[in-house]
């Protein structure tokens, strides 16, 4: 053989080498890639999956908080009912403690009447000894009730305050109950 046979005999084995190599290497290359894109491919499966999980395990949650917030707002209503009712009760006593505190003022007028009965019993004990002692006793006992009825006055005029004030509490409890529930009052 030639020096040139032989050095294209030697190119054409390197050559032959050099191109299984880069076919090697590309093929590799390929098998890795495959692999990676396999790999990736089966992660987002798994993440697809967790997605749809999570996705129905929300949807789980807001139907059950659609339930809650539901049965709240109806609770919320029957909460302003009962103190619409509690209000209304709360002014018929009112209107009840108004006429009570207007008899015990007409009692206690009457009561102070009583004065005067007992000066008239004073003028009669001249002539009946016996009706004077018992006048004195009813004189003592009347100016004890008469205080006793102002006593009660002064009571029932502070009973009627402080029912009025509850009144308006209650008035005030409700309307804030109503503020309330009113954001809830759109859900069905």
């Amino acid at each position: 053989m030639t020096e040139e046979n032989i050095n294209q005999g030697t190119s054409d084995s390197e050559r032959c080498d050099s191109r299984e190599t880069w076919i090697k290497v590309i093929g590799k290359l390929g098998r890795e890639t495959q692999l990676h894109l396999d790999e990736r491919y089966r992660s987002f499966q798994i993440t697809d999956y967790i997605i749809h999980a999570v996705s129905i395990m929300l949807a789980i949650l807001a139907i059950f908080n659609v339930y809650y917030v539901t049965v709240l707002y109806r609770d919320l209503n029957g909460i302003v009912e009962n103190m619409d009712s509690m209000h209304a009760n709360l002014q018929v006593i009112r209107g009840d403690m108004v006429e009570i505190t207007g008899t015990v003022s007409d009692l206690n007028s009457h009561i102070s009447n009583m004065d005067e009965i007992t000066g008239h019993m004073g003028s009669m004990t001249t002539r009946l000894t016996n009706v004077r002692h018992n006048m004195d006793g009813i004189s003592e006992h009347m100016g004890a009730i008469a205080e006793e009825m102002g006593l009660l006055d002064i009571g029932m005029s502070n009973i009627d305050y402080r029912t009025s004030n509850m009144s308006y509490s209650v008035s005030g409890m409700r309307y804030e109950t109503r503020q309330m529930s009113r954001p809830m009052g759109i859900m069905p």
